[in-house]
C-alpha cells in the first residue's frame, strides 16, 4: 500500500470514526422503545426531513450507478431518469407528505408503513401488514445488496483488495452502525451525509471541468460520439465476444447510436412514480415534528435533488473526455467516480471524496436494513404471531433479522460483475409499483377498501416480476421499465377490486375525512 492509499484510507477511517460517533451519541435513546427505534419519536426537524430522507433514497447509485450510465450511453438514459426522480420529488414532497405525516397520527399512531396500511383500513387479521411486511423484506434485501456491491467496487478499487472481501468489510460496518443507533442515528447521519455527497459532487465537477480544459470541450468531446450527447438518441458501445467496448488507437469504438423514442422517454421519467412507495423517503414525511415544517423541507430536498442528479449526469459525461478508454464494461464504468477522485485531487483531500461514495451507501444501507427489520419485528412478529411481545423481545428479533438480512444481501453481492443501476432499478420498481399506488389511493380516495388494498399490492408486486423476467424479453414496445406498466396494473386493481368489493366502514370513512378537513391532533 503506497502512500497516497495510506492517505485515502486516513480520510475514510476519520470519516467511519464520525459515523460511529453519532451512532453512539443516539444509541441511548434509540434503545428505549421501538417507536424511538423505528421512527425516532416524531422529532426531526425540517432540515434533517429533508437531507436524510434525500441522501438514504439516493445511496451510492448517485455517486457510481448514474454517472455510470452517462459514461456509458451518452446523456439520454441518465437525463430521462434524472428528469423523472426530480419531478417524483416534488410532487411526493408536495402531495403526499402532509397527508401522510396527518394520517399516520390518526391511524392509530402508526410507526412503519405496513402499519400504517393495516391500521387505514382497520384490519383485525392484519393480512395487509404481512403482505406489506413481506414484499419489505423481499425488495430491500435486494436494495441492501446494491449497496454491498458499492462498498465492494469502491474498495476494491482503491485499495487493490479482492472485491469480496471489500465488500464483506462494508456489510459489516454497515449492520454495526445499524444495530447501534437505530432511526435517529441514522437520520442524523445522514443529514450529515447528504452535505458530504454534494460538496464531493460538486468538488470533482469542478476540478474535473478545469482538467478537462472547461463546458465547451467537454461538450465537444461529447459530440463527437454518435448518439452520445443527444436526447433523443443513444450512444451504443461496439462490444467483443467478452462484453468489453473495443479500443482502436486508443479510441473507444461506437456502433451506430440507437433511437430514443417517446416511450423511451416515459419509461425512464417512470422512476419518478416509484417516490410515492418508497418506504425510506415516507418514513421521514411521518416522522417530522410538525406539518408544517414539510414546506420547508420540500424546498430543501428538491433543490438539494436537482443539483446532485444534475452535477452526477455531468460526471458521467465529462470521463468520457478524460478517461475515454478506463472503463471499458458497463459495471466497469460505475467506476468513473472514483477515478476522476484520484486522478484529480490530494490523496488526502480524495480519501474525504470516497467518503461521499462511502457517505451514500451508508445512509441508504441503513434505512433500508431498519425499516426491513422493523416490517419483520414490529409488523409480522409482534403484529401478528405475538401480539404480547414486549419491547425488548421486539428489539432483539430486530436485530436478528438485520444480521440475516445482511447475511441474504451479501450471498446477493457476490458477483463482482453486478451492475449497480440495475440492482438498484428492479428494487426501486419494486416498491413503486408495490406501494405507490396504494399510497396515492389510501391518501385520496375514500372508497378505497381493504381488498383492493391486497390487490394493488400483489398485482404491482406480482407484475414487476412478470415484467422483468417474461414480458420484457419479448422486446421491441415490451422492453419498458418494468414500474410503468406494473404501477398503471397496480393502480386498476385498487380500483376495480375496491369497487367490485364492501364499501369501506363507516369509522374508516370517518377517519378519512378527519385526515382531509385536517382535524387530527399533532403527535
Amino acid at each position: 500500500m503506497d502512500g497516497n492509499t495510506i492517505q485515502i484510507l486516513i480520510a475514510m477511517v476519520i470519516y467511519m470514526a464520525i459515523v460511529i460517533g453519532i451512532g453512539v451519541i443516539y444509541a441511548r435513546r434509540a434503545n428505549k422503545n421501538s417507536e424511538e427505534y423505528f421512527l425516532g419519536g416524531r422529532s426531526l426537524g425540517p432540515w434533517v426531513t429533508a437531507m436524510s430522507a434525500e441522501a438514504s433514497d439516493m445511496s451510492g447509485w448517485l455517486l457510481m450507478g448514474l454517472p455510470g450510465v452517462a459514461y456509458w450511453c451518452g446523456l439520454a438514459d441518465a437525463f430521462w431518469t434524472a428528469l423523472g426522480l426530480a419531478v417524483g420529488t416534488y410532487l411526493n414532497w408536495l402531495i403526499v407528505s402532509k397527508r401522510l405525516r396527518r394520517y399516520s397520527v390518526r391511524a392509530n399512531n402508526s410507526i412503519t408503513l405496513p402499519e400504517f396500511f393495516s391500521n387505514r383500513f382497520r384490519e383485525n387479521k392484519k393480512t395487509i401488514m404481512f403482505i406489506a411486511g413481506a414484499f419489505i423484506l423481499v425488495f430491500f434485501t435486494v436494495y441492501a445488496a446494491s449497496c454491498f456491491v458499492t462498498c465492494g467496487k469502491l474498495f476494491s478499487t482503491l485499495f487493490g483488495a479482492p472485491y469480496i472481501a471489500m465488500m464483506i468489510v462494508g456489510a459489516i460496518f454497515v449492520l454495526l452502525y445499524t444495530l447501534l443507533g437505530g432511526f435517529l442515528a441514522e437520520s442524523a447521519s445522514d443529514f450529515m451525509q447528504a452535505i458530504v455527497m454534494i460538496i464531493a459532487l460538486v468538488v470533482i465537477v469542478v476540478i474535473g471541468t478545469v482538467k478537462a480544459g472547461g463546458i465547451g470541450a467537454v461538450i465537444d468531446n461529447a459530440k463527437e460520439i454518435p448518439g452520445f450527447l443527444e436526447f433523443f438518441g443513444l450512444a451504443t458501445p461496439s462490444l467483443d465476444a467478452n462484453g468489453q467496448q473495443i479500443v482502436e488507437a486508443g479510441k473507444p469504438i461506437f456502433d451506430a447510436p440507437s433511437d430514443y423514442s417517446l416511450l423511451s422517454i416515459c419509461s425512464m421519467m417512470a422512476w419518478g412514480l416509484g417516490y410515492f412507495g418508497m418506504p425510506q423517503v415516507l418514513l421521514r414525511f411521518m416522522a417530522i415534528r410538525k406539518e408544517d415544517e414539510l414546506k420547508r423541507s420540500r424546498r430543501i430536498a428538491t433543490v438539494w435533488v436537482v443539483i446532485s442528479l444534475a452535477v452526477a449526469v455531468f460526471i458521467g459525461i465529462m470521463g468520457r473526455q478524460l478517461f475515454p478508454t478506463a472503463h471499458l464494461t458497463k459495471g466497469g464504468a460505475e467506476n468513473i467516480f472514483i477515478t476522476l477522485s484520484t486522478s484529480s485531487l490530494p490523496a488526502l483531500l480524495a480519501g474525504f471524496v470516497m467518503a461521499g461514495i462511502l457517505a451514500a451507501t451508508i445512509s441508504s444501507s441503513d434505512s433500508y436494513l431498519l425499516i426491513a427489520a422493523s416490517a419483520f419485528s414490529k409488523n409480522i412478529f409482534q403484529g401478528i404471531f405475538k401480539k404480547d411481545a414486549t419491547e425488548k423481545q421486539v428489539m432483539k428479533v430486530s436485530r436478528i433479522t438485520l444480521l440475516v438480512l445482511a447475511l441474504i444481501g451479501i450471498i446477493f453481492a457476490l458477483d463482482e460483475e453486478s451492475v449497480i443501476f440495475d440492482i438498484v432499478s428492479f428494487a426501486w420498481s419494486g416498491f413503486g409499483a408495490t406501494f405507490g399506488p396504494l399510497m396515492l389511493f389510501s391518501l385520496f380516495w375514500k372508497r378505497t377498501n381493504k381488498a383492493g388494498a391486497i390487490a394493488g399490492m400483489v398485482g404491482g408486486a406480482g407484475m414487476v416480476f412478470l415484467w422483468k423476467l417474461v414480458i420484457s424479453k419479448l422486446g421491441g414496445v415490451f422492453a419498458i421499465y418494468e414500474l410503468l406498466p406494473a404501477f398503471i396494473f397496480s393502480s386498476i386493481c385498487i380500483v376495480v377490486v375496491s369497487l367490485l368489493t364492501k364499501a369501506p366502514s363507516k369509522e374508516i370513512e370517518e377517519d378519512f375525512e378527519a385526515v382531509r378537513s385536517g382535524n387530527v391532533e399533532e403527535a
